[in-house]
């Protein structure tokens, strides 16, 4: 059989057997399944088999009853079998430090058997969690790093309310905090009416979108007294640019497909984006922490309005941890400072400010934590399925 023929006839027989499906790191499909590498309490690490699918050229694949991994690049052959550390690269016998294993519907390799057959190298980036697998070739694959607790044995969801002080004042707030490495777990924008400059309630947006989790987004024209509600910045999902901006300086949330987040200025957008890394964004701020510490610099992010500058009163904001965790958060009568040092205390590692007063609103399982006092021009929502 020829070489080409017989890779082909390994996806067949995977995808007949129910593996998982291949997803190339340069493709763009509808709820793709996520990858991330895994590091267990032995520092050993994982990567799912999903992500190796097109790297450095590379075709990957659960074959026969999906209890086998085959990975081909070039000439090279690495046949895996899930809970042993014997595997053949080449048809030669190879001894592995680790075994392969299956979790939460993801079949993962040791990185180590992959640097073994393949010359492939992990580099970590601490401050973001992730990792990045090298070629020799010098192509790289951005994923992020699950540490300690697999992604599976994550609750997806968890809604508190809690309380924080700041100075002499207690402000109690509603967290909703979203495990984003979950396989179940998905983020995704939705537009008001499906369209650039409608409104609508933020629970009729949730309930189209099939949300678990909504939470209002960026600033709109809330105030004009036409029928046209201007979004402003940025938005973006599913891989689409919903809603282009000027690129102003504003903190802008972004995340690609496997959900890997971060908080980035506006300028820096329009780059990420053509680059293909950016699968949905939100523009808002300002930034309120960054690296686990408060970074407030709101005139230079083109804040004018007293509402942003001095002003107490209702706020969103949402929050990254470090562990890839998404916070969601709204509270009360609390100015943009306070709402800094609330973030940080929730446990945000990178955290932005979101539109606010009336239109702050969060909406967790069916029901409003947080009730917006108008309609809305978009939204951040979650998925779990």
């Amino acid at each position: 059989m020829k070489r080409k023929s017989w890779i082909a006839a390994i996806f067949a027989i995977g995808l007949a057997a129910g593996a998982l499906p291949a997803q190339s790191v340069k493709a763009q499909t509808a709820a793709p399944a996520k990858g991330f590498i895994y590091v267990n309490a032995e520092g050993q690490s994982f990567v799912t088999v999903r992500s190796l699918e097109g790297f450095a050229n590379a075709h990957a694949a659960l074959a026969g009853d999906g209890s086998e991994v085959r990975i081909v690049r070039d000439e090279d052959t690495l046949a895996v079998t899930i809970n042993s550390k014997t595997a053949s690269l080449n048809g030669e016998p190879e001894a592995l430090k680790a075994a392969p294993f299956k979790q939460g519907g993801s079949a993962l390799v040791p990185l180590s058997a992959l640097g073994s057959a393949f010359g492939w190298t992990l580099s970590r980036d601490t401050d973001a969690g992730a990792g990045r697998l090298l070629a020799p070739g010098g192509e790289q694959l951005r994923l992020p790093i699950a540490p300690g607790q697999p992604p599976a044995d994550l609750k997806p969801v968890v809604q508190q309310t809690k309380r924080f002080k700041v100075g002499g004042k207690t402000h109690s707030a509603q967290v909703v905090t979203v495990a984003l490495l979950h396989p179940g777990v998905r983020l995704d924008t939705v537009l008001a009416g499906d369209r650039i400059g409608k409104v609508e309630e933020l629970a009729s947006m949730a309930k189209r979108a099939k949300a678990a989790v909504a939470i209002n987004g960026t600033f709109f024209d809330a105030y004009t007294d036409g029928d046209f509600k201007t979004p402003y910045g940025y938005i973006a999902g599913g891989g689409v640019l919903k809603k282009n901006s000027s690129g102003d300086k504003r903190a802008t949330f972004v995340y690609d497909r496997n959900l890997l987040s971060d908080i980035i200025p506006g300028l820096s957008f329009m780059d990420r984006f053509k680059a293909g890394s950016v699968d949905g964004a939100l523009q808002a701020g300002p930034r309120l922490v960054t690296d686990g510490k408060i970074s407030l610099n709101v005139l230079g992010e083109g804040f004018r309005d007293p509402k942003i500058l001095t002003n107490g009163g209702a706020r969103s904001a949402l929050g990254i941890t470090r562990d890839h965790r998404l916070i969601l958060l709204t509270t009360g009568g609390a100015t943009i400072p306070q709402l800094a040092e609330i973030m940080k205390q929730a446990g945000a590692w990178q955290a932005m400010n979101l539109d606010g007063g009336a239109s702050s609103g969060l909406w967790v399982g069916g029901k409003y934590l947080t009730a917006p006092g108008r309609k809305l021009s978009n939204a951040l929502v979650v998925r779990v399925g």
